[in-house]
């Protein structure tokens, strides 16, 4: 089988070089975001959005414009690989995947992308060896460092998956609760750094914007950020390593994370309720990182010959799995399940894990199980390299 995987490492990039880097991605953001501007336009008048060779006329046109110029000093490549973005973006908006595509922000993301890994020098020490033929290698900014990212494709055994079937319930107060009884505490990362991350934002509020010293409280809130995020992908990393080694099919309630932390604000007219508690909620779900879990243990199934089968939440935390009463009263609290028909008393969560796994069993006895997508997505090996000019 054919196995694509991203190798991603630090890099320890000079002065020179980070300028230059810089440079090259705030050209493709520029690009990105002119291309953006035109395809708006041309919706406005009603004309049909031009396509990738369309942009790629212009973009020659804007190199050789004395207003964007500057734009001959970035390589051509990289240019027109933000076209590529922009065109997933809108595929992913009319496929209703994503929102419409935005503009980029300066220092939010700030990358560029080489198709073909032979258009860049690169000297790495002290990294892990890299698997296969190389696609693309993509070089971005986080946190103040930057990063290499190179995607490889290779030819691999179809592996035998190991172990059984499990059913999984996520939650808040326990991040994930399996059938067999297993639990993983959450890391509640976002909570840990909250009071620090809310100090940098009020030290950076108060000073004069663009300042130097603007400058290096912005640094301080993104250096937190980064800190947040590192260590949520590290538990969530090793957490869906953890189930995917020791399971061959791993069924998923169809959370829409999306819905479940909307704001209860409400409007003027319609002022909404419980809007503090509803919104510390909020904060404790998008803190699990609930769909970037489902994301990584669906390539590691995968990887390991296994699967993930997503099913329906309906009536997951409310069915007693004893006597298969269903009612709202059988979960008066959010831990305690107890069945007013048989009184079974269990944990909650492990009576949804334990219902998810039947469920799932269902589906996929009546042939409509539905796989987390089946991509062949990244792992991460972060080292020291650097790149030469």
């Amino acid at each position: 089988m054919q196995r694509l995987q991203v190798f991603k490492y630090e890099l320890m990039p000079g002065g020179r070089q980070q300028r230059q880097m810089r440079r090259f991605a705030g050209s493709c953001r520029f690009v990105y975001n002119k291309a953006l501007a035109l395809q708006k336009e041309r919706h406005e008048r009603g004309e049909k959005k031009l396509g990738y060779a369309g942009l790629c006329k212009l973009l020659t046109e804007w190199r050789h414009s004395v207003e964007t110029q500057w734009l001959a000093e970035a390589p051509v490549h990289p240019l027109q690989q933000t076209f590529k973005d922009l065109e997933r973006a809108y595929a992913n908006f009319f496929a209703k995947r994503a929102d419409f595509p935005r503009f980029k922000k300066k220092g939010r993301s700030d990358s560029f992308r080489y198709p073909d890994p032979k258009q860049i020098k690169l000297e790495q020490h002290n990294s892990r060896e890299v698997l296969g033929a190389l696609k693309n290698v993509t070089v971005s900014q986080s946190g103040g460092k930057w990063f290499i990212s190179i995607q490889t494709e290779r030819e691999v055994e179809q592996p035998i998956p190991q172990g059984g079937a499990v059913g999984i319930d996520m939650g808040v107060a326990r991040f994930a609760t399996l059938s067999d009884g297993t639990f993983y505490a959450p890391l509640r990362c976002f909570k840990r750094h909250e009071t620090a991350l809310r100090k940098a934002q009020q030290s950076l509020s108060r000073k004069v914007r663009f300042s130097n010293n603007w400058r290096k409280a912005k640094a301080r809130v993104g250096r937190i950020h980064a800190r947040i995020g590192n260590a949520r992908r590290d538990f969530l990393h090793k957490t869906s390593t953890a189930i995917s080694k020791n399971h061959a099919v791993v069924f998923v309630e169809d959370l829409q994370v999306r819905n479940m932390s909307k704001s209860a604000a409400g409007t003027t007219e319609a002022p909404g309720r419980n809007d503090r508690a509803k919104s510390g909620l909020n904060k404790s779900i998008l803190d699990q990182g609930w769909f970037e879990f489902r994301r990584q243990l669906d390539y590691k199934l995968a990887w390991r010959g296994g699967w993930l089968v997503v099913v329906p939440p309906q009536n997951t935390s409310r069915t007693c799995p004893a006597c298969g009463h269903v009612s709202a009263d059988n979960r008066q609290t959010q831990a305690q399940f107890a069945c007013v028909e048989c009184g079974c008393e269990e944990h909650a969560d492990l009576v949804g894990a334990i219902n998810v796994l039947r469920a799932g069993h269902a589906w996929m006895a009546c042939g409509s199980n539905r796989s987390g997508g089946r991509k062949q997505e990244p792992t991460e090996a972060t080292t020291q390299g650097a790149i030469r000019a």
